[in-house]
């Protein structure tokens, strides 16, 4: 397993060392003792499958405030996705910055997008499946999010955006998010 860093503090890409023979193949997808030893938080207390009919389907961008913040290991099982980590964390170097990957079946790539992130992905295929172990649990009420679409994050998705739910479309921009919440993640940024 291979993990790098993104432009983004505290993302990573992590490859898979695939091993094939005549039967097909092996890897490991997740090794908690490699992702301590790179410094990533490597609990797992949730795992989670998304479906997607349609190509042009954006999911995000979501995140959970503090105390349940939480950091993903994202991989796309089937299709491809463009996927994404904006930094919401003021005190982060990178605040603000985003990193986007194209993940797909083929290529077993992963993102890790750390707490603190607010994350989302568009899909590139037709019937696109994603994958994602998650560090908490889901908590409604610490439930967040940010436009997808918002000029100060500059996203340059890949394609069109052609679904979207209610929800996601309605996330307000990073400037009312920081208004209304003292910062995304309740920092007084004053």
């Amino acid at each position: 397993m291979n993990i790098t860093e993104t432009a983004v503090v505290g993302a990573y890409l992590v490859d898979v060392q695939e091993h094939a023979d005549e039967r097909g193949s092996f890897a490991r997808t997740f090794d908690a003792r490699l992702f301590e030893l790179a410094g990533l938080r490597s609990v797992v207390v949730q795992a989670n499958l998304s479906t997607n009919r349609r190509a042009g389907t954006l999911r995000g961008m979501h995140f959970q405030r503090p105390p349940h913040a939480e950091a993903k290991l994202v991989r796309c099982t089937r299709g491809a996705v463009y996927d994404v980590a904006v930094d919401l964390r003021p005190s982060s170097p990178t605040f603000l910055a985003h990193v986007g990957v194209t993940l797909d079946a083929a290529g077993k790539r992963a993102l890790y997008v750390p707490e603190g992130c607010a994350h989302g992905y568009l899909t590139l295929t037709a019937d696109a499946e994603v994958a994602y172990q998650v560090s908490a649990a889901y908590a409604p009420e610490a439930e967040g999010g940010v436009r997808w679409d918002d000029p100060a994050l500059a996203i340059a998705w890949p394609r069109p955006v052609e679904v979207v739910s209610p929800k996601d479309a309605a996330w307000p921009t990073i400037d009312r998010a920081r208004f209304a919440f003292g910062g995304p993640f309740g920092e007084d940024r004053t």
